[in-house]
């Protein structure tokens, strides 16, 4: 037990800075995933081991969403799956850094199934609208389509943004976590579009819950694009 605490308080020592991530991500998936990576490290797990085992929670749950017709269950374990995925996708980074094995294939495979996964959720989720909701009106298939933009837009330009920081010479200050940006960042946050699948179950609910987070990604999208724009010019 003292082995498994010494080997927690090394990788948070090597975590990540917290700002710029939601209250979500800094409070519940964070430390979650650092007990995973923990747990890993103790019996010799890879980062990569981590990564493939995130999308094996991750991409057997969307496809149920797509095939299997809405209901209090199928939402429990569709919304747990993915936010244990989510989780593992934190452990993974955690782990490497913990490690200090972090390598480029190693990010590569990471970025690349993070991108399969947001792309492929709201492709489920207009499958789901088509085969099993009754919409107000055919136009409300639309939502999922602009969410997918939106949300892979973000991860895109974070993404680049962050590799082009790396450029210039001063980069951008670290600066210290705020309590009102993590915040405000919860909406945008992956973890709660997982967790909105737990009510899945409620069609009314979803697509309320659904939507109101859809239309946080555009403006969040717009406001980021401004932003990174700003910074890097």
């Amino acid at each position: 037990m003292a082995e498994f605490a010494e080997v927690l308080r090394h990788l948070s020592a090597a975590q990540k800075p917290a700002k710029g991530v939601s209250l979500y991500t800094r409070f519940v998936n964070r430390p979650a995933g650092r007990v995973l990576a923990a747990l890993a490290y103790q019996i010799g797990a890879t980062p990569n081991q981590l990564t493939v085992l995130g999308a094996l929670f991750t991409f057997p749950a969307l496809a149920a969403v797509a095939l299997v017709p809405p209901g209090p269950t199928m939402a429990v374990c569709v919304g747990t799956s993915l936010a244990v995925g989510f989780v593992l996708d934190s452990a993974d980074g955690q782990l490497a850094r913990g490690q200090r094995s972090g390598s480029p294939s190693g990010e590569w495979l990471d970025h690349v199934l993070d991108c399969g996964k947001i792309l492929t959720l709201h492709l489920v989720v207009l499958v789901s609208f088509y085969r099993f909701f009754t919409l107000p009106s055919p136009a409300w298939l639309l939502a999922p389509m602009v969410f997918q933009l939106a949300a892979v837009v973000i991860f895109f330009a974070g993404i680049l943004t962050e590799k082009l920081r790396r450029r210039t010479p001063d980069g951008i200050p670290p600066g210290s976590p705020k309590a009102l940006r993590a915040v405000l960042l919860l909406p945008v946050d992956y973890g709660l579009t997982c967790v909105s699948f737990l009510l899945l179950g409620s069609q009314h609910v979803f697509l309320a819950v659904y939507c109101t987070l859809l239309l946080a990604h555009v403006l969040f999208m717009a406001a980021f694009l401004v932003k990174w724009f700003r910074e890097l010019r």
